[in-house]
């Protein structure tokens, strides 16, 4: 294989891995971690739907920046980040239930609200299970969180 076919075969790879990356929330060059994957916690509340947000509306709440898709969804996580944070600092909420709880990326589609409280989990499919259970699985969401909070970050 010349060098122009490796060169061509290493981007190739590279490009066919990204989209297993996508869901991923790392830190940027020291940078708080990604909440929801840039998503705008607040639109949940005032469109009922998964809305991105924006470099030019962000703020570090709980060692995780949250985007907002415009100032005014920006101003209203600032006046009450506890209304509008998803819950466990926006990590999966089926993961932290878990027997022992863990943190875990999420599907910003993958959400649901319960009294006046935002969950959001890996997949579509968690979101259905937690559904099915859902006072349980806050339970032990809420008592795994003690510990899990402090674990660290999950990189994929």
């Amino acid at each position: 294989m010349n060098m122009t076919s490796k060169a061509l075969t290493t981007i190739t790879l590279t490009l066919l891995a990204l989209p297993a990356l996508a869901d991923t929330a790392p830190s940027m060059d020291g940078m708080p971690r990604l909440a929801i994957g840039g998503y705008d916690t607040v639109a949940y509340f005032t469109v009922g739907k998964a809305v991105p947000g924006s470099l030019d509306y962000q703020t570090v709440w709980h060692d995780a920046r949250w985007q907002f898709a415009n100032k005014q969804d920006l101003d209203l996580f600032l006046a009450n980040p506890e209304k509008y944070a998803a819950q466990y600092d926006g990590h999966c909420a089926m993961g932290v239930a878990y027997e022992n709880g863990h943190k875990d990326t999420v599907d910003p589609e993958a959400f649901t609200i319960v009294n006046g409280k935002l969950y959001v989990n890996h997949t579509k499919y968690w979101t259905n299970e937690w559904r099915k259970n859902e006072v349980g699985n806050i339970s032990r969401a809420d008592k795994n969180w003690v510990t899990v909070k402090d674990t660290p970050e999950p990189t994929k």
